[in-house]
């Protein structure tokens, strides 16, 4: 059992209040799902965008070419990848990218794929990078709605959701980097993570030599890696009354925000006199400066999804213990029959050669990646990474928070623009 016994110490507070504020930071991480979980829409349009699939609802009807993917990883996860070959009303050469350079992007969690495609094609950085000329790759986790398949494994097995965001950097992030890197004729990719996407990639860079022969270099937006300084009300109180140990105790090994009886509980939630539901996304994440209706309405069609309560409990164990550390399994024999020692490894991310081009962007009023948590992972990283050369470009902007680098109307020209320049750079 994660967490191991009963030194979970959740008191025997009233089980009706853990389970409202279980409710609360569930539902929060959904963002903005929760208008619609209040109309009882989501889960119906999201049923819909995935019975299309992201070619079909999100790439196509703008007129770019597209062409759906799957890669099993060494535990058996069959992962979708979507990839984008060539930019709007152009023809691929040769059909596979043409020598044009890969970018693999990779979502944060409770997203998928879509992350990198809910605003316009001029907004959001899986069309601007094709329409720049690049080979575009949309990697989607284990446990999403495009990635549920297994070569053994249904999702409705509890054995299917063991798993944390280790195995998100050691299985599923190595898979995926080696089929593209195939798929492109051995060319060496650019890596773009948002969230836990970037957590993964800097465990993977750090643990994991051989995945760095095939990157050009990572782009991390809201870097998630120390967390012991998050600001963000919710997740904090989560992880400090250890509730996603709760949740598994309860039985339930997939942490699903829009489950049914979740869905149940948050609209009785809502109901009640100062709970104010729209604005927990700003309660999670911090106050975002510039999401518009049009990219919400995306969303809340394909987000939020499922991820493993496994995966829940090992960040939790981040926010309380300050370290970047493999999955703690509570007591010192289990960690020894997992890992050899008494304690889980540590990723020592300062492993990073120094000569590997990094791009961090940041943002001030971000209560997920908070910046005194950024600011140590940047002391880290000059251990090995010289802030006067061109191998370490830091980005910080004061008015951005956590889905703004995903979801703003102004993410092209403020934060994409950056870092395709820091990409041509590295490409000389």
């Amino acid at each position: 059992m994660p967490g191991g016994g009963n030194r979970c110490g959740l008191q025997p507070i009233s089980l009706l209040q853990a389970l409202a504020t279980i409710i609360l930071a569930v539902a929060a991480a959904a963002a903005a799902a929760w208008p619609a979980l209040i109309a009882g829409t989501s889960s119906s349009t999201s049923r819909v965008a995935a019975a299309n699939g992201t070619c079909q609802s999100r790439v196509a009807p703008f007129g770019y070419a597209c062409e759906e993917h799957t890669v099993t990883t060494e535990d058996g996860y069959i992962l979708s990848l979507q990839r984008i070959p060539s930019g709007r009303g152009e023809t691929a050469a040769g059909g596979g990218g043409g020598g044009k350079v890969p970018v693999l992007l990779q979502h944060g969690l409770m997203m998928d794929g879509v992350t990198w495609l809910m605003n316009s094609p001029n907004e959001s950085l899986g069309y601007i990078l094709a329409d720049n000329g690049y080979d575009v790759w949309i990697a989607n986790s284990r446990g999403t709605v495009y990635s549920r398949h297994h070569t053994s494994l249904v999702s409705s097995d509890s054995a299917y959701w063991n798993w944390s965001w280790d195995e998100l950097s050691s299985k599923d992030l190595s898979a995926v980097v080696q089929y593209v890197y195939s798929q492109a004729g051995q060319q060496k990719m650019h890596y773009v993570g948002h969230s836990l996407g970037t957590l993964i990639a800097l465990a993977a860079l750090s643990d994991q030599q051989q995945q760095i022969g095939m990157l050009r270099s990572a782009g991390l937006l809201s870097p998630i890696a120390f967390l012991d300084k998050m600001s963000s009300p919710l997740a904090r109180a989560a992880a400090d009354v250890f509730l996603a140990e709760a949740l598994y105790w309860l039985g339930l090994s997939e942490f699903d925000p829009t489950g049914e009886y979740v869905h149940s509980l948050v609209t009785d939630i809502c109901k009640q006199p100062g709970i104010d539901c729209y604005n927990l996304m700003s309660a999670f994440t911090g106050d975002n400066c510039c999401l518009d209706n049009s990219s919400v309405q995306v969303f809340l069609a394909h987000e939020p999804q499922a991820t493993a309560t496994k995966n829940m409990i090992h960040l939790a164990q981040m926010i309380r213990g300050g370290t970047i550390a493999k999955y703690d399994y509570g007591n010192a024999g289990d960690n020894r029959e997992h890992y050899g020692q008494a304690t889980p490894p540590a990723y020592d991310v300062t492993a990073i050669p120094g000569d590997f081009p990094l791009f961090l962007s940041y943002g001030g009023r971000d209560s997920l990646s908070d910046v005194q948590d950024v600011s140590r992972l940047l002391r880290a990283l000059g251990q090995s990474h010289s802030r006067d050369g061109d191998k370490l470009t830091v980005q910080y902007l004061a008015d951005y928070a956590h889905a703004d680098f995903v979801m703003a109307r102004n993410a092209g020209e403020r934060v994409y623009a950056p870092l395709m320049a820091f990409f041509k750079l590295q490409e000389k």
